[in-house]
């Protein structure tokens, strides 16, 4: 099974809502891959005596070590929870109900509702105790800009803090989307060759910028778009194509690093990918299937480090010279997975967090040497008027950001019935003041 965009995020709302569509399943790590990243394959068990184990028990026991691998992970721990219900465990699911609980973990009345019937009568008023009625609603942004309906489903956006740019880019339209300072319209832009244009990055200068392009919804087109980095400079009719190597399935989400490096995560493939300064195709950084399914990138500020999104299972870092991947340990009782934007800022990393119940924009303080969690900092939380919120662009201090994401909207590239598209909001939140 492919996880995209497309696929992965209702699965995770789900899972952390109704408890009742967790896959029994994730990627199998490739052999030799270096890395401590826990390895994510399921084993079938045998008791002490060689006798074959329940399914629920089998389950259970992978549920109970995939949560020691990804402590922070909601999704996980949403996943024993359901696995410690299904074969009685109330002691166990009270347990569990008290992390997901201190995580920020909001299940909704329906999910509440089964839990509380499942635990059974005598567990069921220490379980309602730990259920969080609703979440803390932050609403700290304002709308800057509206890009047209017309331009269908928005994921990545730019910002210039200079040339006070906004450059969107759409999935559906294969599309590039401009608003420039004192304009009063947006400039739409059909690239040729594109297939679903998502992540967007600018060089340091501001002199070109960079679009993933693959499938990432999952489209049955005639021909199969261009799959790769594509440059974007004033004459955006000749892109400048970087290819991406044959095991690349879909890129999506990109970063720069201060060498200009850019870098791109699969989500369908489980790998990282990166283009040098100067390099005519992409290299592989991370093989494929080391991840379930990466999402937000940053760089870190010496340049040496990648901080990476698994959107099932949390925050890893890439040692870029040598592509080990380890997983971010975190100080607090903080939940890491479900993030789809990532963007370094300052001693923090910001971070959308689409895939969490509530969803919310969050700041993660990073330790002195850069590679631990040691706080949290919730920027805008559970906000009355998003849909979904996606990607984004740091400038200025200011995060600005897709508030209306439109996923919902859209099944294989082609508009849902009786859901047309809407026009994407662009939000503008104000950061917190980065120490130097």
């Amino acid at each position: 099974m492919r996880l995209s965009k497309l696929s992965l995020k209702p699965a995770i709302v789900t899972a952390l809502t109704c408890l009742f569509l967790l896959p029994s399943f994730v990627f199998a790590q490739e052999e030799g891959v270096r890395s401590d990243w826990p390895s994510q394959t399921y084993i079938p068990m045998q008791s002490a005596d060689g006798s074959a184990v329940s399914r629920e028990q089998e389950l259970l026991a992978f549920a109970e070590q995939l949560a020691r691998d990804f402590p922070n992970s909601g999704s996980v721990r949403a996943r024993l929870l359901r696995s410690q219900l299904d074969v009685g465990n109330s002691e166990g699911a009270l347990e569990s109900l008290q992390q997901l609980k201190e995580l920020g973990v909001v299940f909704n009345e329906r999910a509440q509702s089964a839990i509380l019937d499942l635990i059974g009568e005598p567990h069921a008023e220490t379980a309602r105790s730990l259920l969080v009625r609703s979440p803390e609603v932050i609403e700290a942004s304002e709308v800057y800009q509206t890009v047209p309906a017309e331009a269908g489903l928005v994921e990545g956006l730019f910002a210039s803090d200079e040339f006070g740019t906004l450059v969107a880019s759409s999935v559906t339209g294969k599309s590039i989307h401009i608003f420039l300072a004192g304009e009063q319209e947006w400039t739409s832009i059909a690239i040729p060759g594109a297939d679903d244009l998502s992540g967007i990055v600018g060089e340091p200068d501001d002199s070109m910028g960079w679009a993933a392009s693959a499938n990432i919804d999952g489209s049955q087109d005639a021909e199969r778009g261009f799959v790769g980095l594509m440059g974007l400079r004033t004459d955006f009719q000749n892109p400048i194509l970087v290819p991406a190597p044959a095991s690349a399935l879909a890129l999506s989400d990109v970063a720069i690093g201060p060498d200009s490096t850019v870098y791109a995560s699969d989500p369908q493939g489980g790998g990282i990918y990166r283009k040098p300064l100067g390099a005519v195709e992409m290299e592989e950084l991370v093989p494929p299937a080391t991840f379930r399914s990466p999402q937000g990138l940053a760089v870190s500020a010496d340049g040496a480090s990648l901080y990476v999104s698994d959107y099932r299972y949390g925050l890893a870092m890439v040692e870029i010279d040598s592509g080990t991947v380890t997983r971010m340990p975190v100080d607090v009782p903080v939940l890491v997975d479900g993030i789809d934007g990532l963007w370094l800022y300052g001693d923090q990393l910001i971070a959308i967090q689409n895939g969490s119940s509530p969803m919310r924009i969050i700041a993660l303080q990073l330790s002195q040497d850069g590679g631990r969690i040691t706080d949290l900092n919730v920027l805008e939380q559970a906000h009355s008027a998003w849909t979904e919120p996606l990607g984004g662009s740091i400038a200025g201090g200011y995060l600005y950001y897709v508030g209306t994401g439109q996923w919902d909207r859209y099944e294989y590239g082609e508009s849902v019935p009786d859901k047309p598209a809407i026009a994407t909001v662009i939000r503008r939140l104000k950061l917190p003041e980065k120490e130097q």
